[in-house]
């Protein structure tokens, strides 16, 4: 239940302590009351990020299970809120968005966040896969990060792969493109970007270089 609130978010456990959770075992719990203090409400989550909730009536000190049911009703609706409500505002302090997955594309966002202390802008609501980096000075892209069937970039699969776009000067692009693994850019001006498939087939110490480089260029005046 409450799934939809941790969709693509990853949870980050040593802010969970800070925000008032005991660690118990391989779970985090807390309490707080909901409803000027008619309930007590525990809720535990996993190492995994995943939140689980047990609510109780404390004039009775019975559980109260209902909102966890298919249960109809203004009542049980406003418990649905209220608990709602705490949930959404622990995600926002304790969770970070995370919509890429693979090992690659994790190193390269802390890369980035420790080279330059930027962190991915999530732009488009439609396209919420889509992700890019601007620099803090001119605002301008220097990487997007995104998720597109492989063989829409050159690939002989259909699988969704996690992809990055960089820029290169066009007077090179003859020779990037030529290089294995290195493809037009996906979704921008093929004059000026290329594509890299986040899946180890270009080293991470060749990446890093590559989004050196496009944050370079995306800095230079025109």
């Amino acid at each position: 239940m409450f799934d939809e609130i941790i969709k693509r978010k990853k949870l980050i456990p040593e802010k969970l302590l800070a925000c008032g959770f005991e660690k118990i075992g391989e779970f985090f719990q807390y309490f707080t009351e909901i409803r000027n203090g008619e309930f007590t409400l525990m809720i535990q989550i996993g190492m995994d990020g995943t939140i689980d909730t047990n609510l109780v009536e404390n004039e009775t000190g019975e559980a109260y299970i209902l909102y966890k049911t298919g249960a109809s009703g203004t009542y049980v609706g406003e418990i649905r809120a209220a608990i709602e409500e705490v949930l959404y505002d622990i995600v926002r302090q304790c969770y970070e968005t995370s919509i890429f997955k693979t090992e690659q594309s994790q190193m390269i966002i802390n890369f980035v966040r420790e080279q330059y202390g930027d962190e991915l802008e999530f732009l488009w609501e439609k396209f919420p896969d889509n992700a890019v980096w601007r620099r803090k000075d001119n605002k301008k892209w220097y990487g997007a990060i995104l998720t597109v069937a492989g063989k829409k970039v050159g690939l002989e699969t259909e699988k969704i792969e996690e992809i990055i776009d960089l820029r290169m000067n066009p007077a090179e692009a003859d020779i990037i493109l030529s290089r294995k693994n290195y493809y037009p850019g996906w979704h921008m001006n093929k004059k000026s970007w290329y594509t890299i498939v986040l899946n180890g087939s270009v080293p991470d110490e060749e990446l890093k270089e590559k989004i050196m480089e496009s944050y370079d260029l995306a800095g230079r005046k025109r």
